[in-house]
């Protein structure tokens, strides 16, 4: 079976022959390169598709013409006889065409450039020379009643017997049944082949009961296609309801026919339900899942009655059948959601299957066209966030009033336990969990204030983490430089601590003379020592000089004042 249309359906042929004259009867080569066949739908018939077959003697001729249209194959098909060790070979092909059939409608086809003539003299030698096409149209319309539409092909030879099988049929009332036939060679004079279905002998006014291929067309009454046949069958007594198949037998003991396509049409009225998961919701770290799936009635000829089950398999074993809540018309479809906790054997991956018309033992109570379409199956996993490795607090000198410059650069990996993990950083836990708003500079991040937490965001491809960790600063020890030169100059002009007065606010220093004397006492509220002592109202300059100071830090981690000297130079 190449397609199947289920509706309001129903088909047609037109083709013609490329032979002037019966092969058989003539003493002269008869095959031409073009012939014509007319589409006469009515107005109210819709084309729904057009397949072009055309065949011939030979090896094949896969470029023909189409009124103004170059077509090429979409499929090609092929027969092989020998005589006195002789091959004589036939092929035929087929086009998809629908798209040029439905833009052109009713009026003449023409079909050209079909050239059998480096085959013809041979295939003469036996009378098998021929060439001819035909276009099988399925067609809808509003009118028609429901009905199943098959369209079979190949290509098989009948040199004495040939029995086939037709599968996929869907019998339910057998009222103007019929099958059609696209076939080959077959000559009117020789009356020695015969036709049945399911054993019975068929025959109508154009188609003796001995003499079924005898260049015939059932559409247009014509005897004169020669060489090939058209030919369409009632067989409303030669087929049972419920059927599901039939069996058509060709015998001809003298004359040589091939079967191109093979078109059956059964009125049908059933359902044909199928089902798509179409998507999966989950959680991070959870076994909650929220399934949405869809259960249509496409490819049918009647609704699908509402109660209709499905059952639900997590990893083969049923988990759970539920039923669609309403009729679903024909072409319909209902858009459902359910929840379902996995069960606790669930680790990681699962799969999970849901089958429409399944009572839960694979099962149904529901007639369908098919019954093979019922099931939608996917595999995926739950999701879990990341793990993370802890990271450590950094600390950092106090660059005054706890300012800092840090480096977490290297945290982007160390955070990580799966490398394919992505790593950003954040000031604010709300960001971290926005994603928005991430430091960009890790490796001198400054901040103004300390202690400061950092949030880390660790993301999967679902889900993610946060974690943190915190910048500290500490109060190191400050810079003494001891060289003061009070010239004025700009230049060291003054007794400088570096890293003292925006960090150890309660400072003191005291400056002593060589032999032990005080000269100076500053803190935070005073300015640098420029060399001056003050006595009494007013003040000198102290000389030239090595002296000595005391710095009390008046910090917890410095207990004792820290001490050294100092030169001085006017």
């Amino acid at each position: 079976m190449y397609n199947q249309f289920n509706g309001r359906y129903d088909f047609t042929f037109i083709g013609n022959t490329m032979n002037t004259a019966e092969n058989n009867t003539t003493f002269e080569l008869v095959t031409t390169t073009s012939s014509t066949a007319t589409l006469s739908l009515n107005s109210t018939d819709v084309i729904e598709k057009a397949y072009l077959y055309w065949a011939g003697s030979g090896d094949g001729d896969f470029e023909v013409n189409l009124n103004s249209d170059t077509i090429t194959p979409d499929r090609t098909f092929s027969f092989v006889r020998v005589f006195n060790d002789i091959p004589f070979t036939y092929f035929s092909a087929f086009k998809d065409i629908t798209s040029l059939i439905q833009a052109a409608g009713n009026g003449d086809y023409t079909l050209s450039n079909l050239d059998i003539s480096a085959f013809e003299e041979l295939h003469f030698q036996r009378r098998t020379n021929f060439a001819g096409w035909a276009i099988v149209i399925i067609y809808k319309n509003d009118m028609l009643p429901l009905n199943q539409v098959n369209v079979y092909d190949g290509l098989q030879g009948v040199p004495d017997e040939l029995s086939i099988t037709l599968n996929s049929l869907n019998v339910i009332d057998d009222n103007n049944s019929k099958v059609g036939f696209v076939a080959w060679e077959g000559d009117s004079g020789l009356a020695t082949e015969q036709f049945r279905m399911n054993g019975t002998l068929l025959s109508n006014t154009l188609n003796p009961p001995n003499n079924v291929f005898n260049g015939t067309n059932s559409v247009t009454g014509s005897s004169t296609l020669y060489n090939m046949d058209l030919d369409i069958y009632d067989i409303q007594n030669n087929i049972a309801i419920g059927d599901t198949s039939a069996e058509i037998s060709l015998t001809s003991f003298q004359d040589f026919v091939m079967i191109n396509t093979v078109v059956t049409k059964l009125n049908s009225q059933l359902p044909d339900a199928t089902i798509s998961i179409d998507s999966v919701e989950k959680q991070c770290d959870s076994k909650t899942i929220v399934v949405n799936y869809t259960v249509s009635n496409l490819n049918c000829t009647n609704p699908l009655p509402a109660g209709t089950s499905v059952s639900i398999y997590i990893d083969g074993q049923l988990f759970q059948t539920i039923t669609t809540p309403a009729d679903i018309p024909i072409g319909g479809s209902i858009v459902s959601q359910i929840t379902i906790v996995l069960p606790d054997n669930v680790v990681s991956n699962f799969e999970l299957k849901f089958v429409v018309d399944d009572t839960g033992n694979g099962t149904g109570i529901v007639a369908e066209l098919n019954e093979n379409n019922n099931t939608s199956i996917i595999n995926d996993s739950l999701w879990f966030t990341p793990t993370f490795n802890s990271l450590e607090n950094l600390l950092v000198c106090n660059e005054g009033f706890t300012r800092g410059t840090f480096d977490f650069s290297a945290y982007k990996d160390l955070v990580k336990t799966n490398p394919e993990d992505t790593v950003h950083f954040y000031e604010t836990l709300d960001n971290a969990d926005a994603d928005v708003n991430t430091i960009l500079n890790t490796s001198s991040y400054i901040t103004t204030a300390t202690p400061k937490e950092i949030f880390v965001r660790v993301s999967n491809q679902h889900c993610f983490s946060i974690t943190s960790f915190l910048l500290t600063t500490r109060n190191c020890p400050p810079t003494v430089y001891n060289y003061v030169s009070a010239n004025n100059d700009s230049y060291n002009d003054t007794f400088f601590i570096g890293g003292l007065r925006d960090i150890f606010l309660n400072f003191k220093l005291e400056i002593y003379s060589r032999w032990g004397r005080l000269l100076w006492t500053g803190n935070q509220n005073t300015e640098d020592w420029d060399g001056n002592v003050k006595e009494g109202v007013g003040s000198k300059n102290a000389p030239d000089g090595t002296y000595f100071y005391l710095l009390f830090l008046n910090d917890i981690d410095y207990p004792e004042p820290l001490q050294g000297f100092l030169y001085l130079n006017h």
